[in-house]
Parts: structure tokens; C-alpha cells; sequence
């Protein structure tokens, strides 16, 4: 992740570290060559399935605009840009393979925590664009919207302690980064210790986190692609996406329906 390291953002994320077998060193995406990008056009996006809410429930908004929420730029537009900024070697694609003789929930462990960071910084850089006024929901296109529902905490993903709500995209977002800082900083859930064991639903856990994770790249690419362009960095959020989906399928982390608006996106990046 060297080339985020020099961004200014919010303080959620993790230092956390994790043991690795020698010869097993993580692999962060790699910086593609940037292409300068016209304009987007705007509130321009095709019909998708029905939402689904925190809890992956289906979730049907109104068919309304409201005047406040910032306008969104076409599957089209979205999937063309990225034809443009990813290259067609097999990097990420041997990136994500789990070496011989690692354990498989240390790799898991390892990622969602490099992950995270990948994604807390690149949202840290259009913060600015993504207040309650901005985005009072958090949302990806009209069509889906994205409700924050309070969990027990507990290795297996907690359980729903109230109904779900609808928050603002920021406050969305600092919900879910503070909900699994508090994943990694429990010991009995990511242990550190040569050895510790890893809980039993571990696996659930992670395919919990990196469902709610991908909602976030899903709000970025649909409501603030436009500033990610003006900033250059087009190129990293598309390799960093790529860089998850693949790690996901890998490990069957995320379904197809959890792709939402970024699901023709999504599959030009896996043919690429």
C-alpha cells in the first residue's frame, strides 16, 4: 500500500499486525498508469435488483430524487474508465492464492486488515465531499441504499439489536470502520500470539466484513467518482477494487447480489 501512505486522512485506521509464515509477504496492488478522464455525465444509472439493507435483506427505496444527494454517473461511464485503467496482467490474480503451508484464516486475517486500510484512506481523501448535506444516505445510485443496523459484537458477526436505520453516508461509514476496529483489537477474535487459534466462525465474520466493506468502494464509485478523478486517483481505487473482488471470489467471501450497481463494473474488471 506505498502509495497511500502519503494521504491525510481520518484517524480509524488499524496498526494492528499479523504473523506470517516466511516467504508469505502480502501483496498490495500494484499503480497502473493514470489516464486523464473528461468530465462525467451526470444522473445518468441503469435499473439493478432490489437493495438490500445491512443485515442483506432486499430493500426497496422510493423512486425519488432528493435535491441534496450529490448526482450519479452511469454503469457505463463507471465501467469504461476502468477499461481504461487496468492492465491485463496476472499480478493481483497470484496475489490472492494462498501459499503453500499458510494457514488459511491467517491469510484472511491479514487482508481484511490490509483492506481496511486500503479503503479507510481512499475514503479519506473525498471526505470532505461526503457530509450529512452531501450525502444524507448512504446510498449507490437511487436504487440501492445501504441501512446501518446495531450489532452485539461477536466472532461470528453479532446479532441485530435494533432495527435498521438510515444514516448519513459519513456517519455510515465511521459506524462500520469503529465496528470492525473492534473486531481487530479483540484478541480472541484476531489473535496475534504464534499459535492462538482463530474462533470457529472466524470465516463468518470475514464474509460479514467484506460485504459491508464493498459498500463503500459501491458509494465512492457512484457518488464521488468525479473527485476521485480530479484527485488522479482513479488508477488506485480501480486496482485496489480489483485487488478485493478477486480476493473475495478467491475465498467466496462476497456473492454476486452483493455487488449491487457495481456489478457490470465488477465483471469487466474480472475479465480484464
Amino acid at each position: 500500500m506505498s502509495f497511500f501512505q502519503n494521504f491525510n486522512t481520518h484517524s480509524l485506521r488499524t496498526t494492528r499486525g499479523f504473523k506470517l509464515k516466511p516467504g508469505s509477504n502480502i501483496s498490495s496492488p500494484q499503480q497502473t498508469n493514470t489516464t486523464n478522464f473528461p468530465p462525467l455525465p451526470k444522473n445518468q444509472y441503469s435499473p439493478q435488483d432490489s437493495p438490500f439493507d445491512d443485515r442483506g435483506n432486499a430493500f426497496q427505496l422510493a423512486n425519488t430524487t432528493m435535491s441534496t444527494v450529490q448526482n450519479v454517473s452511469s454503469h457505463m461511464d463507471i465501467r469504461s474508465y476502468a477499461e481504461q485503467t487496468l492492465g491485463s496482467d496476472n499480478a493481483l490474480i497470484s496475489a490472492v492464492k494462498l501459499p503453500r503451508d499458510e494457514d488459511v484464516n491467517e491469510w484472511l486475517a491479514v487482508h481484511v486488515v490490509d483492506f481496511y486500510n486500503q479503503i479507510n484512506m481512499l475514503y479519506g481523501t473525498i471526505t470532505e465531499f461526503c457530509s450529512p448535506q452531501t450525502c444524507p444516505r448512504m446510498i449507490a445510485t437511487e436504487e440501492y441504499e445501504y441501512l446501518w443496523q446495531e450489532t452485539a459484537s461477536s466472532a461470528s458477526g453479532g446479532v441485530p439489536s435494533k432495527r435498521p436505520i438510515s444514516l448519513p453516508a459519513c456517519e455510515y461509514v465511521e459506524n462500520l470502520m469503529n465496528w470492525i476496529q473492534n473486531f481487530f483489537d479483540n484478541e480472541n477474535i484476531f489473535p496475534t500470539k504464534i499459535g492462538a487459534p482463530f474462533p470457529q466462525q472466524f470465516p463468518v465474520l470475514i464474509k460479514t466484513i467484506f460485504k459491508r466493506l464493498l459498500r463503500i468502494y459501491a458509494h465512492i464509485y457512484c457518488h464521488h467518482f468525479h473527485e476521485i478523478s480530479e484527485l488522479g486517483l482513479q488508477s488506485h481505487l480501480n486496482t485496489s477494487l480489483k485487488h478485493y473482488v478477486l480476493f473475495s471470489n478467491e475465498f467466496n467471501l462476497i456473492s454476486r447480489k452483493d455487488y449491487g450497481p457495481l456489478e457490470d463494473l465488477i465483471q469487466t474488471m474480472l475479465k480484464t
